[in-house]
């Protein structure tokens, strides 16, 4: 029997993110899955990757914050806006270490970025590394991401590593540049690791590099988490197996069908688990009204609004 889970891959460079699914998916031997957000060649570290059931976590795992180890090139830009890229221009680097904390700070909360030219964005339906390659770079516009924090680490100029945590959307590589010009010499991402994406983070990582498939997949399996362990974050609600099969046929949870239940405290909006007594995830739900306003709702009135539902 296939199983359903998520397993949080240490990817190694040199592998694309898809290259990375494909692999799991063999080593398990899953009809699907689906990585929570992408990593370039280059980059290292925590890829989550769902299985089977899993892959409808993925638009909400997606949206999870991340955490990056940066060391970025001072005085070289690349077409690339990193090490791997064709070199634009060599500056030579005179900058004060108090003045690249100072400029890192600056890029702090919410900001404007502009993709890479070579990114996956779209632009009239193809991706702008497309364009790039065809001889037809385009520039995407700005758009707005949000930097939580940056912390510098170290400095062997030209070599400047620190850390970054960031929203869904932030190119690293674009950061890289974007402080290389603030600071008058320009700069390119040379390595980037991902030390945490949402709840998961480097201890929870299992390494493809070594080992046969079926010593791998014995170790991917050990550390796979179920649906419910995938979502950490959200608060659940129990639901006895009637009203389960019921919400997987389609079934919108009604005043009536929930009266006398114990609904955890939540704001019309929030989203929900709800899962068995032995804890199987059975749907994903957004909240409607209130856990406040539950108890005064008519009979009929949905409650909330299903969003996904999983297979037993």
């Amino acid at each position: 029997m296939q199983r359903s889970g998520l397993v949080v891959i240490d990817k190694p460079a040199g592998m694309t993110s898809h290259d990375v699914v494909q692999r799991v998916k063999k080593i398990l031997c899953v009809k699907k899955a689906g990585h929570t957000g992408t990593l370039d060649p280059l980059a290292t570290g925590v890829l989550p990757v769902c299985a089977n059931e899993a892959t409808k976590l993925v638009p909400f795992l997606a949206e999870e914050r991340k955490e990056y180890r940066v060391t970025m090139r001072l005085g070289v830009t690349t077409d690339t806006l990193d090490i791997e890229g064709t070199v634009l221009a060599q500056r030579d680097v005179a900058v004060e270490a108090s003045e690249i904390e100072r400029v890192l700070k600056g890029f702090t909360g919410n900001i404007e970025q502009r993709p890479p030219r070579y990114s996956a964005v779209k632009h009239r339906g193809r991706a702008l590394y497309r364009w790039a390659r065809a001889g037809q770079p385009v520039d995407a516009p700005p758009r707005p991401v949000k930097i939580h924090g940056i912390a510098l680490e170290s400095i062997e100029l030209p070599d400047v590593v620190f850390q970054v945590a960031c929203s869904r959307g932030t190119y690293v590589r674009s950061l890289c540049s974007d402080v290389g010009e603030r600071l008058g010499c320009g700069a390119c991402l040379l390595a980037l690791r991902r030390t945490k994406s949402g709840p998961f983070d480097e201890p929870m990582a299992v390494s493809l590099d070594d080992g046969e498939e079926t010593v791998l997949r014995e170790r991917l399996e050990r550390k796979m988490l179920t649906l419910s362990e995938a979502l950490p974050g959200l608060d659940h609600f129990v639901v006895e197996n009637g009203l389960a099969d019921r919400l997987r046929r389609g079934f919108q949870p009604t005043a009536e069908s929930l009266a006398g239940k114990e609904i955890p405290s939540l704001a019309a909006g929030d989203v929900i688990k709800l899962i068995t007594c032995d804890f199987k995830l059975v749907a994903l739900a957004r909240m409607i009204r209130s856990s406040g306003a539950a108890a005064s709702a008519p009979g009929k009135e949905p409650l909330m609004r299903i969003l996904r539902v999983f297979n037993a």
